[in-house]
């Protein structure tokens, strides 16, 4: 059979651009999505198709899905990983930055979906990736928009995971912790963003604090290729779990999520 035909969104970069690398070198065709297509420029030197993508917009779904089924007559698995984390307190985060948020994290990886659903009942099967994060299951401080907007997709993804079974589609969620990517930086910089005068302008300063202290610095994180490779485990498992954790402090998140009252793991946040 032709080598399975892999879409990735939010390839320009991080955990897309290293997972794309990683599976065409499993001899994958790969096709790598973004808004700009200057940044996926250097992918192609690992013969990876760039393909420009605006997951906000609907024409350019569509239009993303049909030329590569167009040129590929199928697509095997869609890895959903286009995202970002807006952080600031939930009062002072404008509501159409909020709106956004889920535009990009929840409303544009459905549609994606929903364009690429005909297909794979065509073929009787697929596999669709959403990238979610172990922030999909425990909040940290000041991020409750970009929460919110993971807790959504992991209900989306149970849901649709129930719905597709009988046409052979599995769903996989993808649950990474702390990984080394340019995440971080863009939310310290959204972060940065919201006025001194602000009533929480203490919280701020603590995650501001936070994030150089650990992030920022690169003492704490996980290489992306850990995430590349549990969605590889994905792709070639014939009953894949539901969901793959990984990443650096990401089981003992949990594990405290698991075992630990609300209360003390509020404590923790705010005195850690």
């Amino acid at each position: 059979m032709k080598n399975e035909v892999i879409l990735i969104t939010g390839a320009s970069s991080g955990i897309g651009k290293e997972t794309a690398i990683f599976l065409r070198n499993k001899g994958y065709i790969v096709y790598a999505a973004a808004r700009r297509l200057d940044k996926l420029k250097a992918l192609e030197a690992y013969d990876i198709i760039p393909i420009q993508l605006d997951i906000t917009d609907e024409v350019s779904v569509s239009n993303c899905v049909n030329q590569v089924y167009q040129k590929e007559g199928r697509i095997d698995v869609l890895f959903n990983n286009a995202g970002f984390g807006l952080y600031g307190p939930i009062e002072d985060i404008d509501m159409k930055d909020a709106k956004y948020q889920f535009d990009v994290n929840l409303f544009g990886l459905a549609y994606m979906i929903k364009c690429v659903l005909p297909i794979m009942r065509k073929q009787k099967k697929g596999r669709i990736i959403n990238t979610s994060s172990i922030g999909g299951r425990i909040v940290s401080l000041l991020g409750g928009w970009y929460h919110a907007s993971k807790y959504a997709l992991e209900g989306l993804s149970d849901a649709l995971r129930l719905e597709l079974k009988q046409f052979g589609i599995q769903v996989v969620l993808i649950e990474p912790g702390l990984i080394k990517t340019e995440f971080m930086g863009v939310t310290y910089d959204l972060a940065n963003q919201i006025s001194m005068q602000s009533p929480y302008y203490n919280l701020l300063d603590k995650v501001k604090k936070d994030a150089e202290r650990d992030y920022l610095s690169g003492k704490v994180g996980s290489n992306p290729i850990v995430v590349s490779k549990a969605v590889y485990k994905a792709i070639k498992s014939k009953r894949p779990k539901t969901r793959y954790v990984m990443g650096q402090l990401s089981f003992i998140a949990m594990m405290g999520k698991k075992l630990l009252p609300d209360k003390w793991l509020d404590y923790i946040l705010l005195n850690r």
